[in-house]
């Protein structure tokens, strides 16, 4: 890869998964890109009695979940909660569970997994009936082929697409207008990316046709394919899980997107073109050509 070749040239700043949907995420130095994303990424979600996930938009404690990648198992850890050790080799019976509209297969965790998020996730005077899932790795959950252009790009329980891509120019954008308006900063951490750009303009990542990553396997290829527009989650503090309306309203100011009716977006959706089983790693070389409409 020659980085001369390209309009965009960028290096991997950041890199993170989210292993259980609306959790913390997890920052890595290094993650390996399978099918659905990096690996990991939103492989377990919970849900509540009938099956369907619920996030940090009605339980905004979720932000607190911190999990910790191990060698064999996942360890979870919540204020006032002693650690959840979920081992990666281990699931219950099968069940089917919802995200967004579409229905799937999934593994139940148990109920010890079940009752630790029950009783960290009810509020007082509305106890919540929660259970933990894990993906069915045989399932194919496709991302829309209307913005992929028809290529199959699978996902797990990302809410529609394998990847989301932003950038600290991005970030450094808003961080500007936070500030111009008497508001702190705040971190890239609210958008919940997987990969995070350094070295181009703010929001370049909008207008990139393919991303090349060279890393020691060989080329990755990506291509941005929706912008991600934004509920509000960005809102929320991962530190606290106070939601106070400063990022979304400094947003809806510059950032309505045509493509996506006028929603207001953040960072891009991506899909994998080339390079499953490829190592990511944090200050790899990122090359692309801009997209003028």
């Amino acid at each position: 890869m020659n980085a001369a070749d390209f309009d965009l040239q960028a290096t991997i700043a950041r890199l993170f998964v989210y292993p259980v949907k609306s959790c913390a995420g997890v920052e890595l130095d290094e993650a390996l890109l399978i099918e659905t994303g990096l690996e990991f990424d939103r492989a377990w979600m919970v849900v509540d009695a009938q099956g369907e996930f619920v996030s940090q938009r009605e339980l905004p404690r979720m932000a607190l979940v911190r999990p910790q990648l191990k060698h064999s198992e996942m360890v979870l850890r919540a204020p006032g909660m002693l650690a959840l050790h979920i081992a990666f080799d281990r699931v219950e019976q099968p069940v089917r569970v919802k995200v967004w509209k579409d229905e799937v297969a999934a593994y139940d965790m148990g109920d010890i997994a079940a009752q630790w998020f029950t009783d960290f996730l009810s509020e007082p005077g509305r106890p919540q009936k929660l259970r933990m899932v894990r993906f069915d790795p045989d399932e194919r959950r496709l991302s829309s082929l209307k913005w992929t252009e028809g290529v199959e790009a699978l996902n797990q329980f990302a809410d529609g697409f394998p990847l989301l891509v932003a950038s600290e120019g991005s970030l450094a954008e808003l961080n500007a207008k936070l500030g111009a308006a008497g508001h702190p900063a705040v971190g890239i951490e609210r958008f919940r990316p997987n990969i995070v750009l350094a070295g181009v303009e703010a929001h370049d990542e909008d207008r990139v046709e393919t991303l090349h990553i060279a890393t020691a396997e060989g080329e990755v290829l990506m291509r941005p394919v929706k912008p991600c527009a934004r509920c509000p989650i960005p809102d929320i503090d991962p530190r606290t899980a106070v939601s106070s309306p400063e990022v979304g309203d400094t947003l809806r100011t510059y950032r309505s997107d045509p493509r996506v009716d006028g929603a207001i977006t953040f960072g891009m959706n991506a899909i994998v073109l080339q390079g499953l089983e490829h190592a990511l790693r944090v200050g790899q070389p990122v090359g692309g050509n801009l997209r003028f409409e």
